[in-house]
Order: C-alpha cells, then sequence, then structure tokens
C-alpha cells in the first residue's frame, strides 16, 4: 500500500470507530510508530485514536504493555503469546475499544532459520474478550517489510473488527 492508500484505509477505520464511539491503541515494535502515525494523519482523530505504545525493547513491552518476561524469554519477542500480550496489554493501559499489536523482523539482520526477515506477528484485541493473532511473512527491504505490515494490520482491524 502506498501513503495515500494508508490514509484512505484510516480515515475508513476512524469512520468506523466513531460511529460506534469507540477507541483504539496500538503497541509497535517494529513498525516503530507507523501505525499511530497513520492514525494522527487524519484530521480529528484524537476522536478515536488518543495513544499508542512504541515496544521496540523487550523492557519496553514489559513496562508499557505489561508483557510477561517468560513469555518473552520461553518463545521470543516475535511470536504469538508476545503480540497476543502486547494487544492485551495495550488495550488495557490506553482503556480502548481495540488494539493492533505488531511484533517482527524487517531486516536486513536479525532473521534465523526458525524467524526469517519477513516475519511478521500481529495481535489484535477487541470488545467481548475478543483477540485474534496471524503471522504473516512479507517480502523486501526493511521499509516495504514494514510497509506491509502496517497496511496489513489496518486490513485486519478493519475487516475483523469493524465491519462485522
Amino acid at each position: 500500500m502506498d501513503d495515500q492508500q494508508l490514509q484512505a484505509l484510516s480515515a475508513q477505520i476512524g469512520e468506523k470507530l466513531k460511529q460506534q464511539n469507540a477507541t483504539v491503541t496500538c503497541a509497535e515494535s517494529c513498525t516503530g510508530g507507523w501505525i499511530a502515525k497513520v492514525f494522527t494523519d487524519i484530521s480529528g482523530s484524537s476522536a478515536w485514536f488518543e495513544r499508542g505504545f512504541v515496544t521496540y525493547s523487550n523492557d519496553a513491552k514489559q513496562q508499557l504493555v505489561g508483557v510477561q518476561a517468560t513469555s518473552l524469554e520461553q518463545y521470543g519477542a516475535v511470536s504469538e503469546a508476545v503480540v497476543r500480550e502486547m494487544a492485551l496489554g495495550a488495550r488495557h493501559a490506553a482503556q480502548a475499544d481495540y488494539a493492533i499489536s505488531v511484533s517482527g523482523i524487517a531486516g536486513p539482520d536479525g532473521g534465523s532459520a526458525e524467524k526469517p526477515v519477513g516475519t511478521v506477528w500481529f495481535g489484535f484485541a477487541g470488545p467481548q474478550g475478543k483477540t485474534l493473532t496471524f503471522q504473516q511473512h512479507f517480502a523486501g527491504d526493511r521499509e516495504a517489510v514494514r510497509r506491509q505490515s502496517v497496511g496489513w494490520a489496518l486490513q485486519q482491524l478493519y475487516g475483523e473488527f469493524l465491519t462485522n
């Protein structure tokens, strides 16, 4: 997705959230605040987006959104368990209706045979305890992996939570 497409999707998300009188937050690792940036590019987004968390380090994941040290040790930062805890913790900390979390390996370094560059885990938390996690593999350089991650996260939030 290019910047214009990201902005259009973010605006659609904002409209749905306003209709529901709901809010969203995010806990971002590999995307480094890009989801929050896309949300705040929309004029009036303060009605539905109050805050996000850039939890790039393991310490930040623990301190800001309550990820358990045991989850990080057992599964690693790029894992289903960690993104689930990130989403639930961000939703709780921000007192938001919905939360997105992202943790991945954008490259060019940091990959392994088990978790190659381009591996990204996503977590989503919504009302009534609904949580979803997904793993995706994206191709391209660091910027491409990060951009695809932002677009994919927004598409999932919109499709899985806001249009049902």
